[in-house]
């Protein structure tokens, strides 16, 4: 496997594109501290140089575009399923990070024994909740808020899974010390902040509400082991996260709806904003799973709205993404009135563990 992520399109199909999604998932697991996820991901891999089961031809096989479709994550999560359920006690040792133990042999007899149940786990685009990302969020509101936007929030998430970051009011931020948030708090985060601090404001949240194509009940004990099933299992405070927000949606559910982005944000923006608030659109690790006609429709709902946007009545777009080529993600903001061009605040850890601030 290269150290280095190959140059593929997004859009890309054809075997040659699975192999490549492979390569640079590894590279990406490594390079964001998940070298169990990565050897899970290269011994599902290895499945594909000679596909032997249904599972693996499917993979090696596959019609759509395997990077924006999130493929090895979509395998990776079944085969953590059966580990986390104690289903297949032989991956014990590779999710232990046990050395001299052959991958691939281990992974592949775990694909023959429990192909029915993995086969499902390919339906679908993994669902990578994270509250870690929602500190982003809110160093990008304490940014509007010095720019001269209400600091008062109407909040609308795409890609909201199981709504754990519309619980963000509930939480409490250190950032770089910065302290924005209530006390006890249901969750506290503590970024390893790098630059300069996040401006200094009172921020308050008029409204929270998020919608998700296949939306997740953390009440619903099976539908949660789906989502701890997408955790990386190196990161255990992740673990104790989405257990504090099972305890949050079972004291007051978060407002989550189902529908698709591109209809969810439409019927929002036609909705009345009251004066004196901002209302903010905002997603993570979310845009490259959506299809790209509902993307274009999604920018031009924002940009339409934005040219009707006024001072007491602003209009904003944060989203925390991607960057495959630096291995990071991007913090970047568009706000109106003040033209919606976009401004790169921050280059974060995928889940949260650092930010970079640029703002």
């Amino acid at each position: 496997m290269s150290e280095r992520y190959q140059p593929i399109d997004m859009a890309e199909t054809g075997p040659a594109a699975v192999r490549t999604a492979f390569a640079n998932q590894v590279t990406y697991c490594r390079a964001n501290g998940a070298p169990v996820t990565a050897r899970v991901v290269a011994a599902l891999d290895a499945l594909l140089d000679k596909p032997a089961s249904g599972f693996a031809r499917r993979i090696a096989d596959w019609n759509g575009a395997p990077l924006a479709d999130a493929l090895p994550l979509r395998a990776a999560g079944g085969i953590h399923a059966l580990h986390l359920a104690g289903s297949a006690h032989e991956l014990a040792p590779i999710y232990a990070d046990a050395e001299d133990i052959n991958d691939a042999a281990i992974v592949a007899g775990v694909v023959a024994r429990h192909e029915a149940e993995l086969l499902p786990w390919l339906n679908g685009p993994p669902q990578t909740n994270e509250a870690g990302r929602s500190s982003n969020f809110i160093a990008a509101m304490l940014w509007l808020a010095d720019k001269g936007l209400p600091p008062r929030f109407d909040c609308l998430e795409i890609g909201s899974s199981a709504g754990i970051n519309l619980m963000i009011d509930r939480y409490h931020y250190d950032l770089g010390g910065v302290h924005v948030g209530p006390q006890p708090s249901v969750m506290a985060f503590t970024p390893d902040w790098r630059g300069n601090h996040p401006p200094q404001h009172a921020i308050e949240f008029a409204r929270l509400k998020g919608c998700d194509v296949a939306p997740v009940d953390l009440t619903d004990p099976a539908q949660a082991l789906r989502l701890k099933a997408y955790i990386w299992p190196e990161h255990h405070i992740r673990f104790q996260r989405m257990s504090a927000a099972i305890s949050a949606a079972t004291e007051a559910p978060p407002q989550l709806i189902h529908a698709n982005a591109a209809d969810f944000v439409e019927a929002e923006l036609a909705r009345p904003q009251a004066d004196g608030t901002t209302r903010v659109l905002m997603h993570s690790v979310v845009w490259q799973y959506v299809p790209a006609e509902q993307q274009a429709r999604i920018t031009a709902a924002m940009e339409a709205a934005g040219a009707r946007a006024t001072a007491a009545r602003p209009l904003a777009w944060i989203a925390l993404e991607a960057n495959r080529t630096v291995h990071h993600h991007e913090l970047v903001v568009r706000h109106w009135p003040g033209g919606g061009e976009s401004v790169k605040l921050a280059h974060a850890h995928a889940h949260g563990a650092w930010v970079e601030w640029l703002g």
